[in-house]
Formats: C-alpha cells, structure tokens, sequence
C-alpha cells in the first residue's frame, strides 16, 4: 500500500471511529514500548501485582504485542469516555450510601466496546481492500494480555500519570482504552510526552497510600483491587480506609487536574443509572443471589459475585456509623458464606457497645465451624 493510500485509510478509520462513538483514535509501531517488559518484570517481583496470578503468567505475551501476535505492524490505540456530570466523589459524604466507581454505574464496558471496536476493525479491512491490499487484524479490550496504556502513550493519545493510568491533554482520564492489531502499514503517530510535571495531587489523596512512589503501584494496598479482585477477607488494616467505597476507588482519577478537560460519555449506556449513583446501604445488605443478579444485570459488578460485594458492603456499613444498620447485619451472621460472616462480625463490633457485641458472640462464636470467621470475633472482641 502506497504512502497516500495507508494515509486516506487512516483518515477513513478515525471518522469511523468517531461515528462509532470512540472519543480518539491514534497509532503506535507494534515495536514502540521496548522497555515495557522490563517494567513489568519490575512489577512482578515486587509483588505489587498481587494476587492477580494470571499478570506472570502472561508476562512474555503481555510485554510485547509481537509476542502476543507476531503479525502485529500496527496497534491501533482508541479511547471511549465514560465521564458522569457533577461530582464523581459525591457519594463518600454519605457515609449511610455505597461509593461506586463512576466506570460501573451502567453497562459492563468489555461487551459495549467490543462490539464497536469489531465494526471498526471490518471497516478497516473493507478500506484497505478498496486500495487493493488484504490485511489482518486482532481487537482487544482489557481482557487479553495487551499493555495498552504504554501503548497509548506510544500512540500519542494520552500518557501515564503518577497515578498510573492514562491522562490525555484533551479527554482528562476518565475514558475506557480498546486497541486494534493489525499488519497493514497505516502511518503512526507522535508518542506523548508526559505533563504531570511537579503535581502529586493523586498520590496524596490515596486513602490507603497504595503508590509506593510516583508512577508505581501496590496493587495490594489498592481499594480498586481489595474490592474487585481480592477474593478474601479484605486485610484489617485497609478497612477503615476504605469507607462506603464498596467497588473501586477513584480517589486519584478525580484528584488529576487534568480532568477539567475530561468530556461527558456520549454513549448513554456508559452514563450512571441513577440507582447505581449512591444506593443505601440498607437496601444492599438484604440482598440475596437472585436480587444481586437481577440488581446488576448487565453491569461489571456482577461478575465479583454477590458474596464478594457483601464483604464490601459489610465493611462499607461498619464504617457508616448508623446504628440502625445493626439488624441486617446480625441476619448476616448466620449467612451461608464465610467471607460475608466474616464481614458482618467485624461491621457489627464498630455499630453496637461492647456488651451487646459479646452477647452475640457468646451466642454465634460457639457455633462458628470456619476457622476466619472465628478468628474474626476473637479478634473483634480484643478490640
């Protein structure tokens, strides 16, 4: 393909994208993050990946795209907001509601984006047959082992922040990343350069200090993870941090200054449902598996379970402060899980006085086969 065609097709597949609702549409070298697997050979050993076995387990695929698809010439990098309007961190002056991550009020992004990234990939294709070349291609949306936002700071479309994730000149941060591999030679763009400059407003406000220095993170420390991908209890010493945050954080996202620029979603299923924007903790605590399922039917908080998101909202409700959440919370003591128990015996001792706590525990304690669980009123009543 000449130099004037791969240009018109280029041309073709951003107004594409845009029509299709992405928000930026930029090219990298497959080749342009030589130093990626060297930092992320960094990340493992320190264990700041946690327990997400699955990151070494992919480390050569995830270092490199060639070694993922060797057929990769190109990575097509594109960008999809999902900025709400108002404040994003409203919901954590209700102490008595539940903080949701703005990217999980509405649709599970994976299933949105992807369709749109595979009608973009086939326009690609038809635009370069039109010019008389065949070319191949692979989309990809956070699921698969892609280091997209190094490859996005190659394409030029935003950079790495001192908080890790992507920030754009023109967008804020507050976007969803997706990529196109493909062998045709479309021209590339300028890598961004990074403008955080002398700014540390999203390591400061890390409730749990989870930035072990700029530009690094301890996923461990992260409520992000604690509260997504973390699978047990979550650690005592991040729990009163993590407030009526009950799935992610976006502490250090609203903190960037950047996001004065940040546009509101265009895609109405990436705008916040209203029950999702601060929902009672109340209501979540009786929910049962049918009621979670439909609750979050299509929403990426489904896939963590509905034992998962009651660890989160226990936690939420030993921080609020509300007495009056005490009688849903006792009902969780005889649940059926042993992560939701455990929860509720440690959101119990922070809502009732010492004395109706050892009540309950005399009562439940005696009865407790799970070993956690048990350590959990040993514990709560030393306190």
């Amino acid at each position: 393909m000449s130099e004037k065609a791969a240009a018109r097709v280029k041309t073709s597949l951003c107004k594409k994208a845009e029509e299709l609702g992405f928000d930026a549409c930029a090219i990298a070298e497959a080749d342009a993050i030589p130093e990626a697997p060297g930092r992320l050979r960094r990340f493992l050993a320190d264990g700041h990946h946690a327990t997400m076995d699955w990151m070494a387990e992919t480390e050569e695929r995830r270092g490199l795209p060639r070694a993922l698809w060797p057929q990769a010439s190109r990575i097509i990098t594109l960008a999809m907001t999902y900025a709400g309007e108002g404040d994003p961190l409203a919901a954590l002056d209700e102490p008595t509601a539940a903080s949701i991550s703005v990217y999980a009020r509405n649709r599970d992004y994976h299933d949105l984006v992807k369709g749109r990234l595979k009608e973009l990939a086939q326009h690609l294709l038809a635009q370069a047959r039109r010019q008389g070349v065949e070319g191949m291609v692979k989309v990809f949306v956070d699921t698969a082992p892609v280091m997209e936002k190094p490859l996005a700071q190659a394409s030029g479309l935003g950079w790495q922040g001192k908080h890790t994730n992507l920030v754009s000149r023109d967008l804020g941060s507050w976007f969803f990343l997706a990529e196109i591999f493909t062998d045709l030679p479309l021209p590339v763009d300028a890598p961004e350069t990074d403008h955080c400059g002398s700014c540390r407003a999203c390591l400061d406000v890390c409730p749990t200090q989870a930035f072990p220095t700029a530009y690094r993170l301890d996923a461990r420390r992260c409520i992000s993870y604690l509260t997504i991908e973390h699978k047990g209890p979550i650690p005592h010493e991040f729990r009163a941090a993590m407030g009526n945050r009950i799935y992610g954080c976006d502490d250090c996202l609203a903190a960037c200054p950047w996001n004065k620029f940040a546009q509101t979603a265009r895609e109405a299923k990436l705008r916040a449902r209203e029950d999702l924007v601060a929902p009672r903790l109340a209501e979540l605590l009786t929910l049962d598996d049918a009621g979670f399922r439909t609750l979050f039917s299509g929403s990426p908080i489904k896939r963590i379970g509905r034992d998962r998101f009651l660890r989160n909202v226990l936690i939420a409700a030993g921080n609020s402060g509300d007495p009056a959440l005490t009688e849903h919370i006792v009902a969780l003591l005889g649940d059926g899980n042993a992560l939701v128990r455990g929860a509720a015996v440690w959101a119990l001792r922070h809502l009732v006085p010492a004395a109706t706590f050892k009540r309950l525990a005399d009562h439940h304690e005696q009865r407790e086969t799970d070993g956690d669980v048990r350590a959990e009123w040993v514990a709560a009543q030393r306190q």
